[in-house]
């Protein structure tokens, strides 16, 4: 029987070392905690059946039970989240709060009669074991709120099944039979055998089939393709598939475009709909027999008509894996009108020729702020920075334009604002257990942190490297590179003072510093907007330019109303998923 608990408190270690090789930061913590609990109960199993005596038999017990009680509501929390059942923080801490008074009397076992009334120790065949055991009231509650999880498990589970279409039946299944499982082995196990105990190969038994779900969950979540309001509600149509034709999603543009995406079901292979039969199967076909163009383009005219789309097929990325294709679609039918124009009007060639050298600067300003922002989204701590930080450098820019002692070019002012979302590219660089550290950094952490500017200088200098605008491109590295840089000589990368700092990084160091003090982080709440105030005041002469405190003055009153519009929009967005 001990041999029996070891191998599975093994299986169990080796599930979760498998769980940690495959992990990434978009999946749910509750997962997470599962993996981590089972290689604590299973050896709470092993620890029991070596015991000496009642108390070390008892200790062993109370790891058990916290273990049994804590991860059915872990696994109640996996299931609710995977099926996209949203529910309040505060029901969240409850039912937290609800597990952890109903395990409380648990350690009362050998104490008094709350959860046991009697219990003796016996040893078999030397293998260490509890009998005699006459429950008391505080056990057969906490039984009933077990019971209760394992319910709410199966209506969660049953209710997707029938009613929500974005979740995978195949992932329903794979949750559903581990829960029965487990329900059964930990309310009838008894009733099969006595000699050992049936719920911690449940919980093994359940690790495996977590696994399947970990392994097909990278699939389903299609907004590892961009940030997730780009990806659903931007200009570019989303469709993912792995390469059994099977449906994987997605994003809100892609369905309006291609109505017929609507009637299909998370994980239904495609090679049966004649509609798709006659669109996305021969694009991919194409795609793979390398009979598209060389962008992988394909046109493709709307079922109403009023629409020509530009579809492109590639591969679906899991890391560096290969698991699907992935349809990138947009409207393209100024483009195709645009073209048909000029073949028909070579008057208004000029006209259309700089019509579209606008629209690809726009896309490449598109591209630039989606590539700051995807940058941005490793961070879960600064969320907006971008945003806002662009904005406050656009007003200090405007304050700057209305001074006539000022000769700032049209150019060198438009270039400022543009250059301002990309300051911080150079993070991408900055390994994620620095990025991600929830709190202050080490003297070594944060030597690495700093890093970033002068990685952002090169990042930016790379990928502006072959565009004809030096200008653009020399402002855009100095303000990756310097705004981190302090007028008395104190900054980063280079120590460098006064006008040995570009002016554009000057600039851009007050809406930084501004942002920093006025939004919360994880070390420290946000600060009244009069402190900061104060803190960027003083600042004048050692950290930034003192000839920019005017601008910074005339531009705080648009600033403080800025942020606090912020801050009611991110209340409002925070009220409604709430509600949802």
């Amino acid at each position: 029987m001990l041999l029996y608990y070891e191998i599975l408190f093994g299986l169990s270690i080796l599930f979760s070392l498998i769980c940690v090789f495959m992990w990434h930061k978009h999946f749910d913590v509750n997962i997470t905690l599962v993996f981590f609990l089972v290689p604590l109960s299973t050896l709470s199993y092993v620890a029991m059946a070596l015991s000496e005596n009642l108390q070390e038999a008892i200790l062993a017990t109370q790891i058990m039970y916290i273990n049994g009680v804590f991860t059915i509501l872990f696994v109640l929390m996996t299931i609710l989240d995977l099926c996209r059942i949203r529910i309040p923080r505060l029901v969240r801490g409850l039912l937290v709060g609800i597990t952890v008074l109903f395990y409380l009397p648990v350690l009362t076992i050998g104490r008094n009669e709350m959860f046991y009334q009697s219990v003796e120790f016996t040893k078999k065949n030397g293998v260490a074991m509890l009998t005699g055991k006459e429950y008391g009231v505080a056990h057969e509650l906490l039984m009933q709120w077990i019971f209760l999880c394992f319910l709410f498990c199966m209506v969660a589970l049953i209710y997707s099944h029938i009613k929500k279409n974005d979740v995978s039946h195949k992932v329903i299944y794979l949750l559903m039979i581990p829960v029965l499982v487990a329900m059964g082995s930990f309310f009838i196990g008894r009733m099969i055998t006595k000699d050992i105990e049936l719920v911690p190969m449940a919980y093994v038994f359940a690790q495996f089939f977590y696994l399947l779900i970990v392994y097909r969950l990278s699939l389903y979540d299609i907004n590892e393709s961009g940030i997730e309001t780009l990806v659903q509600k931007g200009a570019t149509g989303f469709v993912s598939f792995d390469y059994r034709l099977k449906y994987l999603g997605c994003n809100e543009t892609a369905a309006k475009w291609l109505p017929f995406l609507k009637e299909l079901h998370v994980d239904e292979s495609i090679k049966q709909n004649p509609k798709c039969q006659a669109t996305i199967m021969t694009w991919i076909r194409d795609f793979n027999e390398g009979k598209s163009d060389d962008d992988n383009h394909i046109h493709y005219n709307s079922e109403d008509g009023t629409m020509i789309l530009q579809v492109s097929v590639n591969h679906l990325y899991d890391g560096r894996k290969r698991r699907g294709y992935q349809l990138f679609i947009t409207d393209d039918t100024a483009d195709v009108k645009n073209i048909e124009f000029q073949e028909k009007f070579n008057t208004v060639l000029r006209f259309e020729v700089d019509q579209k050298t606008e629209r690809i600067l726009q896309m490449n300003d598109h591209l630039l702020i989606s590539m700051a922002t995807m940058v941005e989204s490793r961070d879960p701590f600064t969320g907006g920075h971008i945003k806002r930080t662009s904005a406050g450098v656009k007003m200090l820019i405007e304050e700057m334009k209305k001074d006539p002692e000022l000769t700032l070019s049209k150019k060198f002012c438009q270039y400022v604002v543009k250059a301002a979302p990309m300051h911080d590219l150079g993070k991408i660089a900055v390994p994620d257990a620095v990025l991600l550290k929830p709190g202050r950094y080490e003297p070594e952490e944060y030597e690495i942190m700093k890093s970033h500017s002068a990685e952002g200088a090169r990042v930016v200098h790379e990928i502006l490297k072959d565009t004809d605008d030096e200008e653009f491109r020399r402002i855009a590295v100095n303000v990756a590179h310097f705004h981190h840089e302090r007028w008395d000589g104190k900054g980063y990368p280079e120590k460098r003072s006064e006008h040995d700092i570009p002016l554009e990084a000057r600039i851009m160091a007050i809406a930084d510093v501004y942002d920093a003090l006025v939004s919360k982080r994880v070390y420290k709440e946000k600060m009244p907007f009069e402190k900061a105030d104060a803190i960027i005041l003083e600042g004048m002469g050692t950290q930034f330019d003192p000839s920019l405190e005017k601008y910074y003055i005339a531009a705080r009153p648009q600033l403080e109303e800025y942020y606090k519009s912020q801050l009611n929009e991110d209340a409002t967005q925070t009220s409604e998923k709430e509600e949802k």
